[in-house]
């Protein structure tokens, strides 16, 4: 609350005073708030400082001091942290004096604002200095007093900003809690400006959790009310963080329109900083598209802005970006010139994440020019830094540079264990693009290492990352070492095509268009710079020119005696190469055949490629569908907190899922696999899936037994809607499933062909399945309900048959049930998250270079 929010609270205060010293004592504190406003409004920050000191040193009144220094403070907190948490301090004190003395109703009003305002300032600062323990102690401590003395703007204020603590700390379950709090308090006041921004910032935590279906619905709310209320910078915040969501996901056009948009916003606010962040953005998106023209363009406009703002880290991050580009196309001496650059300004600014950054990119430079001992130094120094900071992501990156390194130096078991470190990070965080990198690079020493088969399946799996997310750099490295692994092992075939596929990225990305556009605007952009800066030399060179002219025709004059002699070798010249000329002309004839016949099968490819991404954007807007569908990890963890699902369809849809529900104190969840996988699997899923969700909520049904009857009914009459004159026959899909109903130690089982295990101190007690499916069947019985008393310490399975029947193992035989059963028993001492990583591992072990044939559900639930 600023000094001018002081001011009114008063003049009410006043006028709602009835005694006459009471009116004395507001109008005493009016005044001196004027007088500090009018303080305030002095060009001269010294001369309303030395102002407020006096009044400081001279009031006897401590109400008084309380203002001045909150004007002080008003003056100096966004350029002195350390004397604005030290004012702060002043008026907490002062205000807990006064709060312990017999003072009068208004008074203790008066102490208890500037207490709650001077506590959550001082959480502010903290949280700055990223002191979050000490920063939510004070927000929540500014809360309290709000809460007492009823101010509700206060409350809110406190709720959003323990809602950003969290966010810091990586507790977002928490975060989304207090956002949700304070959107809730802020409809009942009606401020629908902070509502929008709560909104917002839960966008920002799914989008870092990477559920951008949750993250799109926010920031939309959040910016059709931004809209609604004409708030046109918080319009463009909005626009730019959907502009994330779309670059994240690959929706490059669409990342751009919205980041377009923010731009035209922005330079009608003349929001000089924020127009060069969205400009950087929309060059982020070109260079991840390959275009790396239009990437230099939108990063030199970038750097002018800042430029002329001063804006140091945002200079730094534009010459970083600029010497990306050049250091993809292999100008190591102009890259390294940024690089250099961008490094000192950071130093300069003491900016550790950029310094880092600077660290592993001329790590990468040396690495290139085969310079390995300047090279793992810059790794080392960026890696120690990134650990201190905590940047996983960053930290992945130095240790896949580290790997790369080692493998370059022959020493694949160092390069292995870097590489596998870097892997399960990125992994954990979900970096898909880091993920292709790190996969193609395990494949790389793989092949190095003559282990073919492996290094194909990395390969494989690299390339089909990089294609289905549309990272162009990533797809032609990962098509490179698989020609290369192809060509080893003597798969021809597969090796052309690689490398064709490799060729056509490389072209796309590195065209000797790009090299020359990128050219351009660097001297277009020196070339606009100099203009600026020589400006007041134009007369001077103006005259070296006319020097330059008269030399330039003294020089025509000798060249022309020249060019005499020059005719007579040309002569001789155009008839030699006359004579060549027609020895080249079949060559160049069958050539031009060959080029055409090469058009036309690139052509083909082009519109075969155009065809598949176009299908595998469908199919990944539909795993967007089919994992909205999905329990959420925050309800699984809320009904079931001892649990885990190991989930891994075969296709990037699938025909398994897993169910969770609770109606009227009963916990119900499910493992169900649909008849096929991949689009057609997941089609069958989301009929079934609603099956489910209609006999309990539609229908109130909790008893298992009674729920698998209803949904097979369900499911029945969904599929025969087909069965018309125009319908392909008669469909007979459903799915198989195990069904359970948890409500205090009594459980429930029913299930189509999938049975359920509970493991009791060592002990396998199974309920087994009707063999009947949920759909069509020739004889339909009604399910049968199981009911188990459990006890501490049971552990429930649920699971469909995609992990027992993968192939692999040494003799590429089935993994089995049994085996499977053996595998949960010996990790029954394991906490649940354990065993997931357990399962998960010895399945990956067994699969080995294997195809996975089937989606895989496992469900583990411990009691």
């Amino acid at each position: 609350m600023k000094i001018y929010d002081f001011l009114y609270l008063y003049f009410v205060e006043l006028c709602k005073s009835k005694t006459r010293d009471l009116k004395i004592y507001f109008t005493i504190i009016l005044i001196v708030s004027a007088f500090i406003v009018k303080a305030q409004l002095k060009p001269e920050n010294k001369a309303k400082i030395d102002s407020l000191k006096q009044l400081i040193d001279t009031s006897t009144i401590d109400s008084i001091v309380v203002k001045a220094y909150i004007g002080w403070d008003n003056i100096i907190y966004s350029t002195d942290p350390k004397l604005d948490l030290e004012l702060n301090q002043k008026i907490e004190s002062l205000c807990n004096k006064n709060l312990e003395k017999n003072i009068s109703k208004n008074e203790r009003r008066f102490f208890q604002n500037s207490l709650s305002i001077s506590l959550g300032n001082i959480g502010l600062i903290y949280q700055n200095q990223n002191d979050f323990a000490k920063s939510l102690d004070y927000q929540f401590r500014s809360m309290e007093l709000d809460k007492e003395i009823g101010n509700k703007k206060g409350v809110a204020f406190s709720l959003f900003n323990i809602g950003q603590i969290y966010v810091n700390l990586g507790e977002y379950s928490k975060a989304i809690e207090f956002h949700l709090q304070n959107i809730k308090l802020n409809e009942e006041i009606g401020d629908k400006k902070r509502v929008a921004n709560s909104l917002n910032s839960i966008g920002n935590i799914y989008r870092i959790e990477n559920d951008y279906i949750k993250a799109l619905d926010y920031q939309t709310r959040s910016l059709n009310i931004r809209k609604e209320i004409d708030d046109k910078y918080g319009m463009a915040i909005s626009l730019n963080d959907i502009g994330i969501i779309y670059d994240n996901q690959g929706f490059y056009p669409k990342a751009i329109e919205n980041f377009s948009n923010s731009l035209k916003i922005n330079e009608e606010l003349g929001n000089k900083e924020d127009i060069a962040n969205t400009l950087n953005n929309i060059g982020i998106i070109y260079k991840n598209q390959g275009n790396q023209a239009k990437a230099i363009d939108y990063y030199s406009r970038s750097l002018k802005i800042r430029e002329e703002i001063d804006d140091k880290k945002g200079i730094a991050t534009s010459l970083n970006n600029i010497g990306l580009i050049y250091h993809e196309q292999e100008d190591y001496e102009k890259a390294l010139e940024y690089y250099n650059r961008c490094l000192q300004l950071n130093e300069k600014i003491e900016d550790k994440q950029g310094i880092a950054t600077s660290l592993n990119n001329i790590g990468l430079i040396y690495h290139d020019q085969k310079n390995y001992d300047k090279a793992l130094d810059y790794y080392s120094r960026c890696l120690k830094l990134k650990e201190e900071i905590g940047d996983k992501k960053s930290i992945a990156t130095s240790l896949n540079n580290i790997g790369t390194f080692y493998n370059d130096q022959g020493n694949y078991e160092k390069s292995i264990e870097y590489q596998t470190k870097s892997l399960k990070i990125r992994e954990e965080i979900g970096d898909k693009k880091g993920i292709a990198t790190s996969l193609n690079t395990i494949g790389l020493i793989y092949k190095n290492q003559g282990k073919f088969t492996k290094a194909i399946n990395y390969g494989e799996r690299s390339l089909s990352i990089a294609r289905e997310i549309g990272a162009p750099n990533e797809a032609a490295e990962a098509a490179n070492a698989l020609f290369k692994v192809y060509k080893e092992v003597n798969q021809n075939k597969k090796a052309l095509e690689m490398y064709e596929l490799y060729i056509t990225l490389k072209d796309s990305i590195d065209s000797e268009k790009n090299r020359k556009e990128v050219i351009r605007q660097e001297y277009k952009y020196q070339y606009e710079k100099q203009a600026v800066a020589d400006s007041i030399k134009n007369e001077e060179l103006q005259k070296v020119k006319d020097a330059q002219l008269a030399a330039q025709r003294a020089e025509n004059k000798q060249q022309k005696m020249k060019s005499y002699f020059l005719y007579v070798g040309l002569f001789f010249t155009l008839f030699f190469g006359a004579f060549i000329f027609n020895r080249f002309r079949i060559t160049k004839r069958q050539k031009g055949i060959i080029e055409s016949q090469k058009k036309q099968v690139d052509m083909a490819f082009n519109k075969l490629d155009e065809k598949n991404q176009e299908i595998l954007a469908s199919i990944n807007y539909a795993k967007r569908i089919q994992s909205a569908i999905l329990p959420s990890d925050k309800l699984i963890n809320e009904y079931l907190p001892d649990s885990f699902v190991l989930y891994k369809p075969k296709d990037i849809v699938a025909g398994d899922f897993y169910w969770l529900e609770y109606s009227n104190g009963t916990i119900l969840f499910a493992a169900a696999d649909c008849t096929g996988h991949g689009v057609p699997g997941a089609m069958v899923s989301v009929v079934c899936n609603n099956g489910l969700n209609r006999s309990v909520r539609e229908y109130n049904l909790t008893n298992p037994g009674e729920i698998l009857d209803k949904t097979r009914e369900i499911v029945i009459h969904e599929f025969e809607k087909s069965e018309g004159e125009n319908s392909y026959g008669e469909v007979r899909d459903g799915m198989d499933i195990a069904l359970c109903s948890l409500n205090g130690d009594k459980l429930y089982y029913a299930g189509a062909y999938n049975p359920l295990w509970i493991i009791r101190k060592g002990i396998l007690l199974e309920a087994k399945a009707d063999k009947q499916p949920i759909g069509k069947f020739d004889k339909q019985i009604p399910f049968t309900t199981h009911c188990f008393d459990l006890e501490k310490g049971d552990t429930i399975y649920l699971f469909s048959d995609g992990y027992a029947d993968q192939f692999g193992g040494p003799k590429g035989k089935k993994f089995k049930t049994k085996a499977f059963l053996d595998l949960i028993l010996s990790i029954q001492n394991e906490p649940m998250p354990n065993q997931k990583l357990l399962l998960n591992e010895a399945y990956e072990n067994w699969r080995g270079n294997l195809e996975q044939i089937d989606d895989v559900c496992v469900i583990g639930v411990k009691i």
